[in-house]
């Protein structure tokens, strides 16, 4: 059962509140009635800075980096987002000049260390570049980050978030996306490890014509807590958004939630937007929580939809298989390989695609005796 809450919870409202100005959450609010506030390590009540994140950037030939003095407002949607922001001392730039066009890509990896730690970064694609930016999350420890992505008019910038930290690690924060004219931004989130993860998206139209595909893969094993929450706000006419997210659970308190709200605001002529969760079971004592939002203002759109489905496998797959010679436990495999492949292969670069998938498969060699001995085995 899921009980549906107006978009505006995920909006950017806290932009330019003091910490002060901001309430400690809860767990009462629409907006954290899902997440373990106590396995937070504290970061949704930050009122001092800790120590600082760690960025280790990789970037082609060409391609700006600075770290200056955190000045500029960010479109916090949350209380840790706005911690991340207000307590990070400096801000990691990166700029991808006008019209470049990337053949690497730009790696920026966060290593999480003892206690907790915040920090805040921004991409900035220049007018009709081009690039791939791969955000690597590992190590442990608890890390509250902002990153903020600046499209301008006419760029296509591909953002890889790949979440796999050890299973002490706590990571929450905001990637808050704005697109200019005609701008493309293609954001893929891999969720594997940690203990707590949290990550809100949101989308921000400046100009008509841009295009947002937002895709998202986690696999939570026993005891893990993986939430994804996006805000997609259509606020121009003319405009493009395709949310695809999917799930694999399993063992005891395995436990995902996605949160996906679209708002079509009364100008948004011409808008056409799909969301979709599709989380897989495989076995008891698993939970997904799935709640897709849309709020319409207007009738001129080109189209909009959403969709949520959660349960366990599909007989009528495993029986083609079967039928076909393949064991039960292989067959099952097959289905939750190709099930995570479908956004795994949105990934450009072959060697991050390859590294995911061998923790799929790691994950899914310790299943083995649970496809053997569940009920649909």
């Amino acid at each position: 059962m899921t009980i549906s809450a107006p978009p505006s919870d995920l909006a950017p409202r806290l932009a330019g509140l003091s910490l002060a100005e901001i309430a400690i959450p809860n767990g009462r609010e629409e907006e954290w009635r899902f997440t373990p506030l106590a396995r937070l390590a504290g970061l949704h009540s930050l009122t001092e800075a800790p120590q600082s994140v760690s960025f280790k950037i990789d970037a082609p030939a060409g391609v700006e980096i600075a770290e200056a003095e955190a000045t500029s407002t960010f479109p916090a949607a949350d209380r840790i987002a706005a911690a991340a922001a207000n307590l990070s001392e400096t801000v990691l730039s990166v700029t991808i000049p006008a019209e470049a066009v990337l053949d690497k890509t730009v790696l920026l990896r966060i290593n999480g260390g003892a206690g907790a730690a915040v920090g805040r970064f921004e991409v900035r694609a220049g007018k009709y570049s081009q690039a791939e930016v791969l955000l690597d999350h590992t190590g442990s420890g608890a890390q509250a980050v902002a990153g903020h992505f600046i499209v301008a008019d006419g760029a296509q910038l591909t953002i890889v978030s790949v979440h796999d930290g050890d299973r002490d690690h706590v990571l929450a924060g905001q990637h808050a996306i704005s697109l200019g004219r005609d701008s493309k931004v293609t954001h893929v989130v891999v969720t594997l490890g940690g203990d707590v993860v949290r990550l809100v998206t949101t989308v921000e139209y400046t100009q008509p014509g841009g295009d947002a595909i937002m895709s998202g893969a986690f696999f939570t094993d026993a005891g893990q807590h993986h939430e994804h929450r996006l805000f997609v706000d259509h606020a121009v006419p003319h405009c493009r958004s395709d949310v695809m997210y999917k799930g694999v659970l399993q063992g005891d308190e395995a436990h995902s939630v996605w949160i996906g709200d679209v708002l079509i605001r009364g100008n948004a002529v011409g808008t056409s937007t799909y969301e979709m969760n599709r989380n897989l079971l495989l076995t008891d004592g698993a939970r997904a929580d799935s709640v897709p939002n849309l709020e319409i203002e207007t009738g001129e759109i080109e189209g909009a939809g959403h969709a949520s489905t959660t349960g366990r496998f599909d007989e009528e797959q495993i029986f083609y298989l079967t039928s076909r010679g393949i064991p039960v436990v292989e067959a099952k495999r097959l289905v939750v390989r190709g099930f995570l492949t479908e956004v795994i292969d949105r990934i450009p670069a072959e060697d991050v695609r390859q590294r995911l998938l061998v923790g799929v498969e790691r994950r899914l060699g310790d299943s083995v005796s649970l496809f053997q001995d569940g009920p649909d085995a």
